[in-house]
Order: C-alpha cells, then structure tokens, then sequence
C-alpha cells in the first residue's frame, strides 16, 4: 500500500435507513460521495471518518455501529494521477476504511458551509442507489461497501427504530 493513499470513508444513515450522500464542491456536475478523508499519523481509521465527517458536514452525532475487516483500494485514473503529481502527491489509487454509523441527531446538524467547503450538497438515498451516482473510478469499491453494509442498516434499523 506504498503508493496508495490510506483514508477513512463514513456512510452515515439516519432513522429511515437512507444514507448520506454529499456533492462535492470542486466539481461543476454533482459528483456525489460519502464523507471521506485521510488517515493522519497516528490516527486511528475509525477516529479519522469521525473527524471527516465532522470536518465535512459538521455531524457529530454519529453512532459507528460496523466497519469493514479490511480497506477496499481502487486506481485513480491517469488523470487524476497527473493532477496529484502536479501537486507533490504521488498517489496511485486509495486503501479506503469503510464504517457503518447510525445518525443520532436531526437534519438541522448538518452544515456544509464548514472552515474548508468540500461539499456543496447532500441528500438522502437507498443505499442500493449510492454507488449509481459515484463516480466511475470508485464504483466497484463503492458497490462492495454497499452490499456488505445494507443488511446491518436494514436489521439495525428493526432493531432499534421500529
């Protein structure tokens, strides 16, 4: 994993079972995504996609209630490659750490007009529908996750809000 980028992804969903899905802001089209971000130096995975999240959204009231075992990595594209190097980043692709989280506040936490903007938008959806509007690079990545995550948020929610 030398030469790949180590980050933290959160999908968060809310009572309904939806998932949060963000727009991010250095894109003129929607390109959506789950709020994610690197691992810094002596961080753990878990800690990092808590201080994303917040970091992204301003959500704190999250509850992690899985992750994955291991990270899911994928290649950027070439371009995408260039414009890191432009930039003193050497990245061939990012090992991703996937959690689960349950959101335990309201929707009116949710704030993007945070110190460092990265998204523009969110929404709410299925979590079957999220690796649809991912960008084409991450897809595969994201539709594992997804798969994996789908009956913890379908049995949590039966659990603990129905």
């Amino acid at each position: 994993m030398d030469n790949y980028r180590e980050c933290a992804t959160i999908v968060l969903f809310n009572d309904e079972g939806k998932v949060l899905l963000c727009a991010r802001a250095d894109e003129s089209d929607f390109a959506w995504q789950f709020p994610q971000g690197g691992i810094e130096k002596g961080e753990s995975p878990q800690n990092a996609a808590l201080r994303e999240l917040q970091e992204e959204t301003s959500v704190t009231s999250a509850q992690i209630i899985f992750s994955l075992n291991e990270p899911l990595c994928y290649d950027f594209p070439q371009s995408v490659r260039e414009f890191l190097a432009s930039k003193g980043r050497h990245f061939i692709g990012q090992c991703m750490y996937w959690f689960l989280a349950h959101f335990t506040g309201d929707d009116s936490e949710i704030n993007l007009a945070t110190e460092q903007p990265e998204f523009k938008a969110y929404k709410w959806a299925d979590i079957s529908e999220a690796p649809k509007a991912i960008i084409d690079f991450k897809r595969a990545t994201y539709l594992k996750a997804c798969h994996a995550f789908e009956p913890h948020i379908k049995a949590y929610i039966n659990q603990h809000i129905k």
